[in-house]
């Protein structure tokens, strides 16, 4: 916990210049006081490494699970299938509840009482003693009813207006409050484009998901494979996958009219090369008028690549004639795919995945 160490960071400064053929690790849990320190005081010395919550992938091969997803030798590399996807579904279910954390991987204890484990030893732990002590935060209680608003509607579109409203917490506070949290990686704000694939000068509204489903429903809740809750359970358990690229800042979500698509990566040029819409259902495969939003950007950019997230099914269908096929795949096997791809990435090159954000030619 090298954040409790004062001026830890002008020590280590000093000592790597006093060193330079000594390579040192350090390392802390209160990610907003690292990253803080870090850029204010070790450019050029320091390298971050992040680590987020398991990925779905991780999830497994911790618990040794193995034997429910194959690689598929009809596709391309990187590219996987399963014949049990009841069974991957259960252990999906399991780990939207208890599996973004290891301690909850590995302990009963915690799985019998997240509220407890999960709740107080990271919420409350960041919420109530890193945050206030690293930024000055006078009113704790009023950060806390944010984060719980927030982690209840995980995937839903909020905006600044709103919020205020509802909390009666000023604008410019909220928006201090939402840099705070995503510092401390309890959240991750994601901004809205239009039909076009540009961003909104004046952008009041967005996208904000907790960093692994296992969060919300410590808090909340768990939850079973026909709640409706599994729906935004689900898709934010897709976005946990992704927050593992270090170029998700890239990552986005349309919404326009009466129209919208959950996932949109822009590419280099600031087009949009593939999206994806997030359904835990498998009504999307025979009827075509949920993907709306889907099938615009399909006729907009007929090279985009665009995948729909199912319950069970699997399946491909031409969005618009002269199109890039429409895939459809489970939700649970697309997290296994991304979350593996993504750590597979990390684990041949870590050194380089800091500097270098991974190819787009990394499946998804």
């Amino acid at each position: 916990e090298i954040q409790y160490l004062a001026d830890w960071e002008r020590h280590l400064k000093s000592f790597v210049d006093t060193h330079p053929e000594v390579r040192c690790v350090v390392s802390g849990s209160a990610a907003a006081a690292l990253r803080l320190k870090s850029v204010e005081s070790g450019a050029g010395r320091f390298t971050d490494f992040l680590l987020p919550p398991l990925t779905f992938h991780e999830f497994l091969e911790l618990q040794g699970i193995e034997g429910l997803v194959e690689v598929d030798p009809d596709q391309r590399d990187r590219r996987y299938r399963t014949d049990k996807i009841e069974l991957l579904n259960r252990h999906f279910v399991e780990y939207v509840n208890f599996g973004g954390y290891p301690e909850a991987v590995f302990s009963p204890a915690v799985r019998a009482n997240p509220a407890r484990y999960i709740g107080a030893d990271i919420v409350d732990k960041v919420l109530l003693r890193d945050l206030p002590s690293l930024y000055g935060i006078q009113d704790v209680q009023e950060l806390n009813a944010l984060f719980m608003t927030l982690a209840y509607n995980t995937a839903q579109e909020v905006s600044l207006d709103a919020l205020s409203q509802q909390s009666g917490v000023s604008k410019p506070t909220i928006r201090r409050y939402l840099e705070y949290l995503e510092a401390a990686f309890l959240i991750k704000v994601v901004h809205r484009v239009d039909q076009n694939a540009r961003r909104f000068k004046r952008a009041n509204s967005f996208k904000v998901y907790v960093t692994t489903p296992a969060l919300r429903c410590a808090l909340f809740g768990p939850v079973s494979e026909d709640d409706e809750e599994m729906g935004p359970v689900a898709e934010t358990a897709v976005f946990a996958q992704w927050f593992h690229k270090q170029d998700d800042g890239l990552i986005h979500y349309a919404r326009w009219k009466d129209a919208e698509v959950d996932i949109v990566y822009l590419g280099p040029e600031r087009a949009p090369s593939w999206c994806a819409e997030v359904k835990w259902s498998d009504r999307p495969v025979s009827r075509s008028g949920e993907l709306k939003g889907l099938f615009a950007l399909a006729n907009r950019y007929p090279r985009i690549l665009a995948r729909v997230t199912t319950r069970t099914q699997y399946g491909s269908s031409h969005a618009w004639p002269g199109t890039e096929p429409l895939e459809f795949i489970p939700t649970s096997l697309y997290c296994y795919t991304v979350g593996r791809n993504l750590t597979d990435d990390a684990r041949l090159n870590p050194v380089l995945q800091m500097t270098v954000a991974p190819s787009d030619s990394t499946d998804v």
